[in-house]
């Protein structure tokens, strides 16, 4: 009775040995794989040898990094090839990592995971490099073609026609944070090849909508058509017929401003020779003699715009360098130009 038990004990350690030593040449004589569930620069590799995870590592991530960089501003666009960039994938380290995988453990550990259908969750990130020379090239080439200079409102009057110059903002790459997207993206399968240049914007200190407030109200006497016009908003409001002065009296060329104005002004005599005996004498508004009639607008020097008796001077070079207008007409500019005033006197 007593060699039964030792029988049956003797026959359970047989075939538990049978079955280790079953065990044993199994995992001896299975080729050694990478475990499921590894990635190597998220390609999976697992069930597989390890040089076939090599192979596939390698064209997979090779494909990936061979996505063209794309950037683009506004109309513009520069691409860097993987070629240009010299983009080189290294998947050896990782895959010698992942490797060990296939003998971690002892022999009913890896068999187990075999017949039960385990995986390990490993992720392996493959090294990488590419030709910083190449992005400072790229970027370089992107800096020269983006680059532009703010340029400041202003008016001018070229051959008497009033010019607008538009206000420009001046426009600059934003090199480092344009240089980390591209970076990223040779490095990176996943992230965005098609990158949008990121730039720094400078405004001009006088821009056009400033122009257009500064220049509201203009005034431009032509002394060779003997007209002066009135501009609003920088389009002709109005245009009046003048009198410049006459040889050896030139109303003065240039641009000024309406300094200073009056209603029925009195008439401060210049002390010059053609005053006579009127010079240095105040000739109170309403005397015959003082010949500024109805408004006066004064511009420099004492030339100013102003009203007329003498009717028949306008269109003729005849003052002593004001600008004349018939009585009606300056009644009607005086409120409409403010002190300030711009005005070109061609």
């Amino acid at each position: 009775m007593r060699q039964r038990p030792l029988l049956v004990l003797a026959t359970v350690l047989a075939v538990l040995l049978v079955a280790c030593g079953g065990v044993l040449v199994a995992d001896a004589s299975t080729p050694k794989k990478i475990p499921a569930g590894v990635h190597i620069g998220g390609v999976d590799v697992g069930g597989l040898t390890v040089e076939a995870a090599r192979q596939k590592a390698t064209r997979t991530l090779l494909e990936e990094r061979g996505q063209p960089v794309r950037v683009r501003y506004g109309a513009r666009a520069w691409t860097l090839t993987s070629a240009d960039a010299k983009v080189r994938v290294d998947v050896d380290d990782a895959v010698a990592q992942a490797s060990r995988l296939a003998t971690e453990g002892n022999a009913f550990e890896r068999v187990y995971r075999r017949v039960a259908g385990k995986k390990i969750s490993r992720e392996y990130e493959p090294s990488s490099s590419y030709s910083t020379a190449a992005v400072s090239k790229l970027l370089d080439r992107m800096e020269r073609d983006v680059k532009r200079a703010p340029r400041e409102a202003s008016v001018t009057f070229d051959s008497g026609t009033l010019e607008v110059h538009e206000g420009r903002t001046g426009v600059e790459l934003d090199r480092k944070r344009v240089a980390a997207r591209i970076r990223k993206a040779l490095r990176v399968p996943s992230a965005p090849h098609r990158i949008r240049a990121v730039v720094d914007k400078e405004q001009p200190k006088t821009t056009t909508a400033d122009v257009r407030k500064q220049y509201s109200t203009v005034l431009v006497a032509n002394r060779s058509t003997f007209k002066l016009t009135l501009y609003k908003n920088l389009k002709v409001a109005k245009t009046y017929g003048i009198s410049v002065g006459k040889a050896g009296h030139d109303t003065p060329a240039g641009q000024y401003t309406i300094a200073n104005k009056d209603a029925n002004p009195a008439w401060h005599v210049p002390q010059s020779e053609w005053a006579g005996d009127l010079a240095g004498k105040v000739i109170p508004a309403g005397d015959p003699q003082n010949p500024i009639k109805a408004r006066w607008m004064g511009i420099y020097d004492g030339v100013g715009i102003h009203g007329t008796s003498d009717d028949a001077s306008i269109g003729t070079n005849a003052s002593h360098g004001c600008l004349r207008m018939h009585v009606p007409d300056v009644i009607d500019l005086f409120p409409r130009v403010p002190v300030g005033t711009p005005i070109w006197i061609l």
